[in-house]
């Protein structure tokens, strides 16, 4: 049965703790080689992967490029404004046309619609690499930060600051995967699809809702927030005007735990949602955040090719 990653939630707990413990080991593995060297044992040898990018990228497509050829195989790039997908072409019929010619597709898209489409007609595993909806693999890198710096993930408490998006939704799932908690603080008008808060519920976690910041951080271990103005949104001067209560600086992040981790999934807009005192401060944890993209996305795509996990 092909294996997609459209969510987290394709993978199951035990699946994403397989991919977790997967990213770790082989980032401990290559330390101190040269980027560009692969993996000893090549695992992906003679797999192509094609990535599709109908919205821009520095993260998602550095991280799976060099993921698939450290794991032995080969990547090709299809923008969505040179390719016939841009020109009208179903994305059925595209995907029933490179399933023919690779191994594993990779999307990068604004409508959640096309990538359940795509998975649908392609015969070779699909990885979801952002859509309006979610981004289950900037997750995985999120969760391997945060065990690397020492936090289990059961029973830990997580703070959202600012818009209701796609990496919140996300992150909610990933709560009822590992049952941990989350106190999201958004403005009115701006909050997570109820959904995902209802399942991860359903699972075990304990998703809040507050208007108020500083509720959110009290006592929390991991502080996450993102972009208020999402990539094709307008610079909306009343979106940022209600956001600004949720910046994360340093008086919020002094009323979280002392050793409260900060993580941000890039780019961010530095002095709106947080201030440059936070993210290049010494709790910030968003580099290794950045660099566990690529490590992430080496585990992801083992688990698709059904390396890891049951």
């Amino acid at each position: 049965m092909t294996r997609h990653f459209i969510s987290l939630s394709d993978a199951g707990g035990d699946g994403v703790a397989a991919i977790l413990a997967d990213a770790i080991d082989r980032k401990a593995a290559r330390a101190h080689l040269p980027k560009g060297t692969m993996d000893a044992d090549a695992p992906l040898a003679g797999r192509t992967l094609a990535m599709i990018f109908e919205k821009n990228s520095t993260r998602t497509r550095v991280s799976f490029d060099m993921a698939i050829r450290q794991l032995g195989g080969t990547a090709l790039v299809l923008e969505g404004g040179t390719s016939q997908i841009g020109r009208g072409e179903t994305i059925a019929d595209t995907a029933r046309v490179l399933s023919r010619m690779v191994d594993a597709i990779m999307i990068r898209t604004d409508d959640h619609a096309k990538i359940e489409e795509m998975a649908r007609h392609a015969t070779v595993p699909v990885i979801n690499g952002l859509t309006d909806l979610s981004h289950p693999c900037q997750i995985v890198a999120d969760l391997q930060t945060v065990l690397e710096s020492g936090l289990a993930l059961p029973g830990s408490q997580w703070a959202w600051l600012g818009d209701g998006n796609n990496v919140l939704h996300s992150i909610i799932e990933a709560a009822g995967l590992f049952k941990f908690d989350v106190r999201v603080a958004v403005p009115e008008g701006y909050e997570p699809d109820p959904r995902f808060g209802d399942e991860a519920q359903a699972r075990g976690a304990r998703i809040t809702l507050t208007r108020d910041a500083v509720e959110a951080v009290s006592g929390a271990d991991v502080i996450v927030t993102d972009t208020w103005i999402s990539m094709g949104q307008d610079h909306a001067e009343a979106k940022l005007a209600a956001m600004m209560p949720y910046q994360v600086n340093d008086a919020l992040m002094a009323a979280a735990k002392a050793d409260a981790r900060f993580l941000h999934c890039l780019p961010a807009h530095r002095g709106e949602e947080v201030t440059d005192t936070v993210i290049d401060g010494p709790r910030s944890l968003v580099w290794d955040e950045a660099e566990n993209r690529l490590h992430a996305q080496k585990a992801v795509l083992r688990w698709c090719f059904g390396q890891l996990g049951e």
